[in-house]
């Protein structure tokens, strides 16, 4: 491949890797809004507010991690603009993140708007933390609460005394924010922690973990109420002839907690790995290419209005993407190629939520892409790049190239030398000067000499018996 080629083939590829990259930066962002929840302007809910009627209910229905954060902040926000007077919290989940937690705790510690959890369901580990905060809680008979201990990525409670002790304090001190028994909040996560709870006829022993059930949580004084649906705890909070405004997740929400799923991830990253290296491999930005943008761009993408990425870890990616491009084309003894491959790679986990389910999930996808490239390459060889590396046109005589001229009517044909052969000389035959050699011997120059074989462009001779003397 000459220089001109290399040329081309990399300017075409940081051409791509800049569209992808700004093509990604800039729709990230703008994608992330589409599809808001519909919920009045602030001017008009303060006209629907009046005597402070307006209530906000906004649904805790999933993993604790940053991207609920994100979706509280932003209804707390549009709540405190619209001067709502309640929010509800509608909490059914199993927990997550302990960081996420603590901040979405401190979001409604914060807000001027008065908060109501209400428990329709579960709210185990971090959705119990989240409804201590609350400045009430209210039970839909059949629910509970409790069980915070806190585990690792793959379920394992962890046993660290540092980190028990740290969210044992965090539970303890949103129980006594709201005057409720701070013992029993550090029972839901420390097992060592022996707790008497005399209005249930219970104790809780070392190795238990304490939870409550709805009417459990209401004689400790951990529920201010059991009530069936959210208009009984609108009703029970004394909002008059309230104005509900129903706060759901965006399109976009939506569609990146489908985009963080581990499967989803890992098919992600499949198409984006095979997609980008197809179209490396085959000429013309065509659907390969497309469709491993789309991959990646939609893996950024449903991480980034999950709250886990962000531009950084983008743009470490792309870096990635360019230097292998760069290696690929112009060698440098596998520096840039590991170069990309590390940036790949923390691009991928920094962005992704759990960094060993990214690790895992990148792992699939490179062995399950390898395989489809290998096939791709077997079934389209004959348009790959690498044939611009190899020269396949072959100069047969068949084919009408000569690389010179035939020398086989001189077998037989008899001259003289015109200089020594030692073996290799020249001698005069048929009246033509001819590079000739012998099978070893040594032959003085004026000495009659035969061809007695023509091997391509060589021509063996042998003295004859004659000598002509050059006087």
């Amino acid at each position: 491949m000459n220089t001109k080629t290399i040329r081309h083939h990399i300017g075409r590829w940081l051409i791509l890797m800049f569209a992808m990259s700004m093509t990604l930066l800039a729709a990230i962002p703008v994608m992330a809004d589409v599809n808001p929840p519909k919920a009045p302007s602030a001017d008009g809910a303060r006209a629907d507010n009046a005597g402070g009627r307006l209530v906000y209910v906004v649904p805790v229905h999933q993993t604790v991690e940053s991207g609920l954060q994100s979706f509280l902040e932003r209804a707390f926000k549009d709540a405190e603009e619209a001067d709502a007077r309640l929010i509800v919290l509608d909490i059914d989940t199993l927990g997550g993140r302990v960081d996420s937690a603590e901040e979405i705790g401190r979001l409604i510690r914060q807000s001027q708007v008065e908060t109501i959890a209400f428990v329709h369901g579960r709210a185990v580990s971090a959705g119990s933390y989240i409804a201590l905060n609350a400045t009430k809680i209210v039970m839909e008979p059949g629910s509970s609460m409790g069980a915070a201990a806190v585990v690792d990525g793959r379920g394992d409670e962890i046993e660290n005394a540092k980190i028990v002790s740290h969210w044992a304090s965090e539970m303890r001190a949103a129980a006594e924010l709201r005057g409720r028994n701070p013992s029993i909040a550090e029972g839901m996560v420390d097992k060592n922690t022996v707790v008497e709870m005399p209005q249930i006829n219970r104790t809780s022993a070392k190795g238990d973990i304490i939870s409550l059930t709805a009417e459990e949580a209401l004689k400790v004084g951990y529920a201010e109420k059991v009530l069936g649906t959210v208009e009984e705890v609108i009703a029970f909070s004394g909002v008059k002839d309230p104005v509900t405004i129903q706060f759901e997740p965006s399109f976009a929400e939506n569609l990146a907690r489908f985009l963080v799923n581990p499967v989803i991830m890992t098919v992600l990253l499949l198409l984006g790995i095979a997609g980008v290296v197809i179209e490396l491999f085959m000429p013309g930005f065509g659907v390969p290419g497309f469709i491993g943008i789309a991959g990646f761009g939609l893996y950024f993408f449903g991480h980034y209005v999950a709250g886990f990425a962000g531009g950084e870890d983008v743009t470490l990616f792309i870096i990635g993407v360019v230097l292998l491009v760069i290696e690929i084309f112009v060698p440098s003894f596998g520096i840039l190629g590991i170069l990309g491959i590390v940036s790949i790679i923390s691009g991928v986990v920094m962005a992704a939520y759990d960094g060993q389910n990214a690790l895992l999930s990148l792992g699939i996808a490179f062995v399950i892409s390898v395989v489809v490239i290998a096939i791709f390459i077997k079934v389209f060889k004959r348009r790959g790049i690498w044939n611009k590396f190899i020269l396949k046109e072959e100069l047969t005589t068949e084919s009408g190239f000569i690389s010179q001229d035939s020398k086989d009517h001189l077998l037989g044909s008899e001259g003289v030398t015109v200089t020594p052969l030692r073996p290799s000389g020249t001698a005069e035959i048929g009246g033509a000067r001819i590079d000739v050699v012998t099978d070893g011997e040594f032959i003085l120059v004026h000495t009659p000499i035969r061809v007695v074989k023509v091997e391509g462009g060589r021509v063996v001779v042998k003295a004859t018996n004659v000598h002509i003397d050059a006087t």
